[in-house]
C-alpha cells in the first residue's frame, strides 16, 4: 500500500518535470528565435569578414598564392605603414588625452552657467555632423588662401595690423632706367638740386590707390637748393601714347612708396611719397646720392599659415577632430559628475578648501572611473580614425598624415590594388583595438556588479 501511494505521488511530479522541461525547451527556441537575425548579422557583418580578412592576409596581391607572413613582414619594411603607425600613435596620445581634459574642464564650468543645457546642446551639435561634411568644411577653413581660408584669413588680419603690407607687390622699376639689386631693391643716382623720376610698371591702374594724384606737376617741379627730390610713378599712360622713362601728363604717381637717401653704403635719409609721388630730402649735403626704392615696397603680402602642409597637417586634422567630439566626452563627464555626493564637496568647502583644491583632490578622484571610460572609448575611436584624414589632407601630403585605416584603404583599392598588405594592416589594427575593447568591457562588468 506504501508502494502503491508512492508511485501516485511520484506520477504527478514527473509529469511537472516533463512539463517543465517542455517550457524550458519552448522558452529556449524562442530566444534563439528572436536572436538569430541578430546572429546572423554579426556573422556576416562582423565575424565572416575578420576571418577572411585574418585568411587573405596570408596571401599575395592576386590572392592566389600562399605567401604566409611574408605580408606582415613587408608591411613593417615600408616606409608609409611605419608613418601611418607613427601618426597613429600620435592620434592615440594626444587627441584622447585632449578631448578628455576639454571635456572636463567644459562640464565642470558649465554647471556653474545658467544656460547649461543651451550651452551642452551647442557644444554637442558637431556630433550631428557627419565626418564627410567636417571633413569638407574644415578643408575649406584650412585652405592657404586667405580669400577662401578664414583661418588664414584672421591670421592674415592679425598680421597686416601690426607689420603691415606693401602696397605694390607686382610693382617693378622700368627696365634700363633702374637698377634691380638682389635684396629686391631698386635703385639710381641723383645729386642735390635735381629731380629724380622713378619709373615703375607692373601696377594695374584699377590698383591704384584711391588717392592717387597724376604725377606731371611734380616731376616738373625744381626742389630748392640743399634738396633732392623727384616722383615715384607709373609709366603708363591709360589709352597708350606716352614716352617711356618720361612722365606724361596721364600718368598716376604712386602714393605711400618708401624711399631712402643713401650714401656711402648708408642711409642718410628716408621719406614717404606723397598722393602724386613725390618726395623731398632736406637737409643733405651737397653732393651725388643714390635714391632706393626698398624691397619692402615690393614684398608680396603675407599668405598665413601652412595648415595642410607636411609639418602641420596631422594638428590640424585632430584639430577638426576636437570640434566633432569634444561634445560627447563633455556630455558623458558632465552625467558622471551629476552622480558625485554633493556633501563631499559640501563639507570641503566648510573646512576652508578652494574651488581648485576641490577640483584637483576631490573632482578629478571620484570621476576616475568615468574619465577612463572616455579616455579608452576615444582611443578606440581615433585608430579607426579615416574619413576626416582621407578627406582634409590634400594629395600631395596624404602620405605626411595617413593613419592605419587611410593605409589600409590606399593598400587595398586606393592605388595599391594589394588586398593581402591592406589584410595584413586590417588584422593589425584589430590586434591594437582589441585590448582597449576588453579593458572597456571588464571595466563595465565590474561597475555592473
Amino acid at each position: 500500500m506504501t508502494a502503491t501511494l508512492v508511485k501516485r505521488q511520484a506520477g504527478p511530479r514527473a509529469a511537472g518535470a516533463a512539463r517543465g522541461r517542455r517550457g524550458r525547451r519552448r522558452a529556449w527556441l524562442v530566444a534563439v528565435f528572436f536572436v538569430l537575425p541578430a546572429l546572423l548579422l554579426l556573422g556576416a557583418l562582423v565575424v565572416y569578414p575578420v576571418l577572411f580578412s585574418v585568411g587573405r592576409s596570408f596571401f599575395d596581391a592576386s590572392g592566389t598564392r600562399f605567401v604566409g607572413g611574408d605580408n606582415y613582414t613587408e608591411m613593417f619594411r615600408d616606409p608609409a605603414t611605419l608613418k601611418a603607425i607613427r601618426n597613429t600613435a600620435i592620434w592615440v596620445v594626444v587627441a584622447p588625452a585632449l578631448l578628455t581634459g576639454l571635456g572636463l574642464i567644459l562640464a565642470v564650468l558649465v554647471e556653474k552657467i545658467r544656460w547649461a543645457t543651451a550651452f551642452k546642446l551647442l557644444l554637442f551639435m558637431p556630433m550631428a555632423v557627419s565626418f564627410l561634411a567636417a571633413g569638407i568644411i574644415f578643408r575649406l577653413a584650412y585652405d592657404q588662401d586667405p580669400d577662401k581660408g578664414v583661418l588664414n584669413a584672421a591670421v592674415v588680419s592679425v598680421h597686416d595690423a601690426f607689420t603691415g603690407t606693401s602696397t605694390y607687390p607686382t610693382a617693378r622699376g622700368r627696365q634700363g632706367l633702374l637698377v634691380h639689386d638682389r635684396d629686391g631693391s631698386y635703385r639710381t643716382t641723383g645729386s642735390t638740386g635735381d629731380t629724380v623720376n622713378l619709373a615703375m610698371v607692373g601696377v594695374l591702374p584699377k590698383d591704384l590707390p584711391k588717392g592717387a594724384a597724376p604725377a606731371y606737376p611734380a616731376a616738373t617741379a625744381k626742389p630748392a637748393p640743399g634738396q633732392l627730390g623727384g616722383v615715384v610713378y607709373l609709366d603708363f599712360t591709360p589709352g597708350g601714347g606716352g614716352e617711356q622713362g618720361r612722365v606724361d601728363r596721364g600718368e598716376s604717381g604712386l602714393p605711400g612708396m618708401k624711399v631712402e637717401a643713401v650714401r656711402g653704403g648708408k642711409t642718410v635719409a628716408s621719406t614717404t611719397t606723397a598722393p602724386d609721388g613725390s618726395f623731398r630730402f632736406t637737409g643733405l649735403a651737397d653732393g651725388s646720392y643714390t635714391v632706393k626704392l626698398p624691397a619692402s615696397n615690393f614684398a608680396p603680402p603675407y599668405q598665413g599659415v601652412s595648415w595642410l602642409g607636411p609639418a602641420l597637417v596631422t594638428p590640424a586634422i585632430i584639430g577638426a577632430y576636437l570640434w566633432i567630439w569634444t561634445g560627447f566626452a563633455m556630455v558623458l563627464i558632465s552625467a558622471g559628475l551629476s552622480t558625485l555626493p554633493r556633501d563631499a564637496l559640501e563639507a570641503a568647502r566648510i573646512d576652508g578648501a578652494n574651488e581648485w583644491q576641490i577640483f584637483r583632490r576631490i573632482t578629478v578622484p571620484l570621476l576616475a572611473p568615468v574619465l577612463t571610460v572616455v579616455f579608452v572609448t576615444l582611443v578606440i575611436n581615433v585608430m579607426k580614425v579615416f574619413d576626416l584624414v582621407y578627406i582634409i589632407a590634400p594629395g600631395p601630403v596624404q602620405e605626411d598624415a595617413t593613419v592605419l585605416a587611410t593605409q589600409m584603404w590606399l593598400v587595398s583599392f586606393g592605388g595599391g590594388n594589394n588586398q593581402g598588405l591592406g589584410s595584413a594592416l586590417g588584422v593589425l589594427l584589430l590586434l591594437l583595438v582589441v585590448p582597449a575593447m576588453v579593458f572597456n568591457v571588464r571595466r563595465f562588468r565590474r561597475s555592473q556588479r
